[in-house]
């Protein structure tokens, strides 16, 4: 791969960074299911399914290492931008308390991975692929069915300890991924606006397009942005098929325009399926890139894609191929909603 010593003229400034994000004026890349690959592909016990704690040793440094590099070099083929998500998705005290983590302790693993991928950027952005570093949080409870419902209130305090370290060590912004209700989603939007973060806000949907707690996901999007005062960047929808929610997104309402990005499952099988299954399954890559490109025109403002469990280098791959076969490079219209 090519480091950025060899692109003398490749600098690029910061706010160009997210002004080109936040205008939809360039389509970016990310990774696809961290978690699922680490465990699945290359063998890696996670304790509560936290990948933070591999940034503790040199081989888990590098094994996270080699995992992004495989999707920079796709955003380098497809001259795209990229979003680097930090490892961090547990790394919030719930989560990190079961597993031996002090709240100090978190803080320093949450700085540690943004600064493991400000390394990365320093050695491979160029003008054509801006990088950006966003702070991923994820739920204090379960991804697919909490067991209990946060307060506005509780959910900003709660996730004030990643959104601080995100701020303090540079990242550009933050991506809420996995949520499964609005109250929760809407505490960390305030949490980043507390510390000046733009965010992105990822909701998990169900076989029927809906919020495990049974909520539209255009409901969902509706009560955060006339909740908070600093709205998020643009949605997206994870940790489900393309075939889970085409259908709500067909529409063409203006809330579809609010959605920015999609991480999908590789697996058509329902989050129980999902939990109780030993095996993984990996679906078909080159399926899930033409279901990608047939979301171009439903999702107007989709400038993000990248995958959730399951999914890996090569469904992510077979997306990008097939968006930009399909015109997925154009200037995309407002991201209002």
């Amino acid at each position: 791969m090519n480091s950025i010593a060899n692109f003398p003229n490749s600098q690029v400034n910061p706010k160009d960074r997210l002004h080109s994000l936040q205008q939809a004026e360039r389509v970016f890349v990310t990774d696809g299911g961290l978690e699922t690959t680490l465990v699945f592909h290359e063998g890696w016990e996670l304790p509560e399914f936290a990948a933070f704690p591999l940034l503790d040793t040199p081989s888990g440094r590098l094994v996270l290492t080699k995992y992004y590099e495989r999707y920079i070099q796709i955003a380098q083929r497809h001259k795209s931008g990229f979003i680097l998500e930090s490892a961090t998705w547990r790394a919030s005290p719930n989560w990190g308390q079961k597993i031996g983590y002090s709240n100090a302790e978190l803080i320093n693993m949450n700085k540690r991975a943004v600064d493991m991928l400000a390394d990365l950027r320093l050695q491979f952005e160029t003008e054509d692929m801006p990088m950006l570093i966003s702070g991923c949080i994820g739920p204090a409870d379960d991804g697919y069915q909490p067991a209990e419902q946060m307060s506005i209130s509780a959910a900003r305090a709660y996730h004030q300890l990643q959104a601080r370290a995100f701020k303090e060590a540079g990242a550009d912004m933050i991506s809420a991924v996995t949520m499964t209700y609005p109250q929760e989603a809407i505490g960390i939007a305030m949490a980043a606006a507390d510390v000046g973060l733009p965010c992105v806000i990822s909701f998990t949907v169900e076989l029927d397009g809906h919020l495990p707690i049974g909520m539209s996901l255009p409901g969902a999007i509706c009560w955060v942005d006339e909740a908070v005062d600093i709205p998020p960047l643009y949605y997206m929808i994870n940790c489900a098929h393309p075939d889970h929610f085409s259908h709500a997104v067909e529409s063409k309402l203006a809330w579809t325009h609010r959605i920015g990005g999609v991480r999908a499952n590789a697996s058509r099988l329902s989050h129980a399926e999902l939990d109780e299954s030993e095996v993984l399954d990996d679906g078909n890559p080159a399926e899930f890139g033409d279901l990608y490109a047939q979301l171009i025109d439903a999702l107007p403002n989709l400038r993000v894609i990248g995958g959730c469990c399951g999914t890996d280098h090569r469904h992510v791959e077979a997306a990008a191929h097939a968006c930009a076969a399909g015109g997925w490079l154009r200037q995309s219209g407002t991201t209002s909603g």
